[in-house]
């Protein structure tokens, strides 16, 4: 009977998910095979799958298939085969690779993300505690902290650098600017 092992890792870019390939490739070195599938990008335009010598099209794409089913992105899910003399077919090796990829996937913690932005903004220092109070006010809305705070200055004229959610970068820009003397950079 074949063994099989199944890893989901998160990862944020394409280099990163060939460097865990590689390393889990390496380790598992004595594997008959080692098969596996990334996403990237909150578009997820970004992505690749290999059978590496399994029949083609029944170990990378039904472990892509999970990644898709659960609408994942910056992950690559490995999976490592150790052949036990009994083939298989095509139908039973992409239900076999399908079913380690969504057990990986189902053992691993899903972390929802958001795409981020980067504001940074100069504002008098008679104006701090408005700018500090409307960050302030937008963090008590939410659940988490929304708005982080990057890097600060604070002399005459301040400087202040925040990382915030893509989809609010908008408003919080247009209600940062209505702050008088504020202007973003």
């Amino acid at each position: 009977m074949s063994r099989f092992l199944s890893f989901a890792i998160p990862v944020s870019s394409a280099a990163e998910a060939k460097e865990y390939i590689g390393m889990y490739a390496n380790e598992y070195h004595d594997a008959r095979h080692v098969c596996w599938a990334y996403m990237i990008g909150a578009d997820r335009k970004e992505f690749l799958s290999t059978d590496n010598g399994e029949p083609s099209g029944t170990a990378g794409k039904p472990i892509l298939g999970q990644i898709n089913s659960f609408n994942l992105t910056n992950i690559v899910i490995i999976v490592v085969r150790y052949f036990g003399g009994i083939k298989l077919g095509t139908s039973g090796l992409i239900s076999a690779y399908r079913e380690a990829a969504k057990l990986a996937i189902e053992a691993a913690e899903i972390i929802e993300g958001r795409e981020m932005a980067t504001l940074t903004l100069t504002f008098p220092y008679l104006a701090m505690n408005d700018v500090m109070k409307l960050i302030k006010a937008q963090n008590q809305l939410a659940p988490r902290e929304v708005i982080t705070i990057v890097n600060q200055e604070f002399d005459n004229t301040c400087q202040l650098t925040i990382s915030l959610p893509l989809d609010m970068a908008d408003e919080i820009s247009m209600r940062l600017n209505n702050i008088s003397g504020t202007s973003i950079l």
